[in-house]
């Protein structure tokens, strides 16, 4: 059973930058939630309805009269009985909206009450968090009158993500282009933490200040021939919302990442790795800085003994043989070359005597705490945006149900701050 998604609605404001939006869809489907689109008439000069309906897989909102929003047409409903209250309903059941591109006009009807439109009038109907990203010229970005809407708009509560300087699609240099998609679901992110009455989610939360938080994810490759590797299923998405989680809560994080296609998180230092033994050199270059080390890759327990130089060439159906060695434990080295004080978490993948294998590794490997999952179960682990499983210490076990890795990592996270304060007594 999957645990219900948090709904986040993204406006999307007619400007070049509207492409971007395509992808933060996306980014926010992989981080676990459920986007739903509102798009401008502007908007749709620029991408379709139905590229964000394919990735979202809900309808585009795109007027108020139209028979996405309302359960008919104007001709069809002309006193707009029903169609009139749909941004009632769409304000009422989202948990944040986010508008992005916010261009000078939509940033102006915000700050003014305007409403005549969807999205405008939306904004006016929501109570959730409301964040804005403009993008624009930047001379629009920088006239006066523009300033003082951003500015009436963060006296209001809404937070308005900056946009980001460079090449601009006007030929123009400076200030105005949108802030990257990864950038904005880190915001999202943050705001949703600051709303929710969960324990996990409750606030911003700066718990981790003045830790390093050294996190492992993705999956490692280790080479057959130049083109062939031995590989695993992994996305990275765990260890990727460790990885933001930790910096929300105010950690300096290096992330060492195997070959993933997720985007770098925002503030996070991370280095790319393939093999398991770029994964180690990567890991004990850091490991004497970290607090806490969270190893959350998904590392080959095997390597090619001979790897070949050119390309093996099928030869009919003749099988062919392929000699393996192991490689070398990671997180057992981690355990035996860490600082005192350094609290080490590990991942268990398993399928069977799930919880039974997770103590098994955590008395074997000497680390603080393991996190096992049944990968095994449809709907999560590998490639997925959900989650479940069980943090394991030696003085007990800690359930997660089905729940987005996104909240998961701040469980974990959670529990590790419960383990170092067992360990400062």
């Amino acid at each position: 059973m999957k645990a219900e998604r948090i709904k986040v609605t993204v406006g999307v404001c007619g400007g070049i930058a509207a492409y971007k939006s395509v992808e933060l869809v996306r980014l926010l489907q992989d981080a676990g939630y459920d986007p739903h689109v509102v798009m401008t008439a502007a908007a749709e000069k620029f991408v379709t309805p139905l590229t964000f309906a394919a990735i979202s897989g809900h309808k585009v909102i795109t007027s108020l009269w139209s028979e996405e929003a309302g359960t008919g047409s104007a001709e069809e409903d002309p006193e707009g009985e029903h169609s009139s209250v749909e941004h009632i309903q769409a304000a009422q059941s989202t948990r944040l909206l986010v508008v992005a591109p916010a261009t000078a006009n939509m940033l102006a009807k915000f700050a003014h009450g305007l409403a005549d439109d969807f999205l405008s009038t939306m904004y006016l109907a929501t109570t959730a968090p409301v964040i804005v990203a403009p993008a624009m010229n930047v001379n629009m970005w920088e006239h006066s009158a523009v300033q003082a809407n951003v500015a009436t708009l963060r006296a209001r509560g809404v937070k308005v993500i900056e946009p980001g300087s460079g090449y601009l699609a006007c030929g123009m240099v400076g200030g105005g282009r949108l802030a990257e998609p990864a950038s904005i679901v880190t915001a999202v992110a943050e705001m949703l933490a600051e709303g929710t009455e969960d324990e996990a989610w409750r606030q911003e939360r700066r718990d981790f200040t003045g830790e390093m938080v050294l996190v492992t994810a993705g999956g490692t490759r280790e080479p057959i021939d130049p083109v062939r590797f031995i590989g695993n299923r992994s996305s990275g998405r765990m260890g990727y919302a460790v990885a933001e989680a930790a910096k929300r809560r105010g950690a300096r994080v290096v992330l060492i990442s195997a070959p993933t296609t997720l985007p770098c998180p925002a503030g996070v230092e991370v280095e790319q790795v393939v093999s398991v033994e770029d994964m180690r050199a990567a890991v004990m270059a850091q490991l004497n800085e970290a607090t806490v080390v969270v190893m959350a890759a998904a590392v080959s327990d095997y390597r090619v003994k001979d790897v070949a130089d050119r390309k093996m060439k099928r030869e009919g159906a003749q099988a062919i043989s392929l000699e393996l060695a192991g490689t070398v434990d990671i997180l057992r080295e981690v355990v035996g070359r860490r600082r005192d004080g350094t609290l080490v978490v590990g991942f268990a993948a398993e399928t069977e005597d799930v919880v039974a294998n997770g103590r098994g590794k955590l008395e074997r490997k000497g680390v603080d705490a393991v996190v096992v999952n049944d990968v095994s179960k449809e709907g999560i682990g590998f490639d997925s945006e959900q989650n479940a499983g069980s943090f394991l210490t030696k003085d007990g076990t800690v359930e997660f149900p089905v729940m987005s890795k996104v909240e998961m990592a701040e469980r974990i996270l959670d529990e590790v701050l419960k383990l170092r304060v067992g360990t400062a007594h």
